[in-house]
């Protein structure tokens, strides 16, 4: 009866010291601040290809933002209700909520389930294709990576990878339903190759962490070589994906393949005198400008064209 108690307690203590700073790191709002963004330009983006006015649709517009703001947050908590064991390994990740105590791991959990739900009913009454878009999101995220393939295969980027690809889409379906219009394909595939050269180099970065952790990611089971490789060649097809674009001129199709060549530049000097690390590094921070920068254009241009 004791044991109980102490556990109930432990419980209730824990609850107690839930703190913003938790609940951001539980929902991972920086993950849900960079996917948003994604959502609102393919929102627009479908609002200038239909000549469509923002402001006839900014209710629209607020309703899709919440819904996938909150299924993409209720993945994140599932995610880290999940993946606390793996988590308490890597020094990254060790002052999460649900390693740290700061949030009972059953609780992350239905927050997660409760935010996924809440905002799929939010997105579906929006449209069926963002509703639609949202639930395989969430199923690619959750179940096709957290649970089947982010322990077990060094494909596990490539499969997280379809889940931050479709935010845009999400976007593009509250608006449109025409999901084979070059720019919603354009958007699919400029994130879908942009996302394995940034977490390729986060793995990098952090290699010893995920060995230790077991994660089978590229630079663990197949080395750092073989990863500066691969990331330039993912390289490859996001350089092509600009060509999608054409609707939004020649600037913008011209800064997109400048950024890019940049990129692959950066990509090949890895195979110079320059330490894993801080080529890494360099692959890092220029991905997440490159996608801030090119995604913003996107939205830019339209003002000029």
């Amino acid at each position: 009866m004791s044991d109980m108690n102490s556990s109930i307690n432990k419980t209730i203590v824990t609850s107690e010291r839930i703190s913003w700073a938790a609940f951001s790191k539980l929902i991972k709002t920086g993950i849900i601040n960079s996917n948003v963004f994604m959502v609102f330009v393919g929102f627009y983006l479908a609002l200038y290809v239909n000549k469509l006015m923002f402001l006839d649709h900014i209710l629209t517009a607020i309703f899709t933002l919440i819904g996938a703001g909150l299924v993409i947050g209720g993945a994140c908590a599932i995610n880290n209700y999940y993946d606390r064991d793996i988590d308490s390994k890597m020094s990254r990740t060790l002052e999460r909520p649900t390693v740290n105590g700061t949030v009972h791991p059953l609780h992350a959990l239905w927050l997660g389930i409760l935010f996924t739900t809440v905002g799929l009913i939010i997105l579906f009454t929006v449209s069926t294709i963002a509703g639609v878009m949202g639930l395989l999101g969430f199923i690619f995220y959750v179940f096709a990576y957290t649970m089947l393939t982010k322990r077990r295969t060094v494909w596990n980027t490539e499969v997280g990878c379809l889940s931050g690809a479709v935010p845009p889409l999400i976007g593009w379906g509250a608006i449109s339903g025409d999901l084979t219009h070059p720019i919603a394909i354009g958007l699919f595939l400029m994130m879908l190759f942009w996302q394995p050269p940034h977490f390729y180099a986060l793995a990098t970065r952090r290699v010893e962490e995920y060995r230790a952790a077991g994660v089978p990611m590229l630079p663990v089971v197949a080395g750092i070589r073989r990863t500066k490789i691969q990331s330039f060649l993912y390289l490859i097809p996001l350089l092509a994906s600009s060509f999608f674009f054409l609707e939004l001129g020649f600037f913008f199709i011209t800064a997109t393949i400048i950024l890019t060549l940049v990129w692959m530049v950066i990509a090949l000097k890895g195979f110079g005198k320059i330490s894993d690390h801080k080529w890494a590094t360099r692959m890092f921070v220029y991905s997440i400008n490159y996608l801030m920068i090119v995604f913003s254009l996107m939205i830019i241009v339209t003002f000029f064209i």
